[in-house]
């Protein structure tokens, strides 16, 4: 079944929850929110601080500049509060480079599908309208929460890697995989 339930661009589509946009300048006090809520940011690298989230939202709208495709953040149809941020980016893996997908949601959205759904979501965007060959998707080897979402939405285990000095996993979904399992 699809995620996106209506595309209106590659930086404006909805979900059956969700709204999600191209993330821009103006998104700053929402990024800085999301970034300096220590239960959002205990498996991404710790709580940041206002010039890290400023560096952080550069390297994320340099991502559309120079690819045309990156973060979106995700509101609720309902309230139009955040919900988090997701899509897909460029970055390096060791000496590769690699297109990733993420996912970061506020904790009092936790545990309802919504990482699923910005996961299946992005994917749509990588496969169907980006014709990527695959995407990756990793995360702390103890975040079992993220790891289930990965998996849940498609992904292959592909091997253990450590960045930032911290252990992580690393998954790969290739397009051929994405499409057999709209096929089942």
């Amino acid at each position: 079944m699809k995620a996106i339930t209506l595309f209106h661009s590659i930086e404006y589509f909805e979900t059956d929850r969700m709204i999600a946009k191209r993330i821009t300048e103006g998104d700053f006090e929402d990024l800085l929110h999301m970034h300096q809520d220590e239960q959002a940011m205990a498996t991404l690298g710790g709580v940041r601080s206002v010039e890290e989230t400023h560096e952080n939202l550069e390297w994320n709208l340099k991502q559309w500049e120079n690819n045309g495709f990156g973060l979106w953040l995700f509101r609720s149809k309902v309230t139009g509060q955040l919900i988090g941020r997701g899509g897909i980016r460029r970055v390096s893996i060791g000496d590769a480079k690699e297109i990733e997908l993420g996912f970061a949601l506020m904790p009092e959205y936790w545990g309802r599908g919504l990482a699923t759904e910005m996961a299946k979501a992005s994917n749509e965007v990588a496969f169907e309208k980006l014709k990527l060959d695959s995407i990756v998707s990793f995360t702390l080897k103890t975040n079992i929460s993220s790891q289930h979402v990965i998996e849940k939405t498609g992904f292959k285990y592909e091997r253990d890697i450590e960045l930032g000095g911290e252990p992580h996993v690393l998954y790969r979904l290739s397009a051929d995989d994405y499409c057999q399992g709209y096929l089942k």
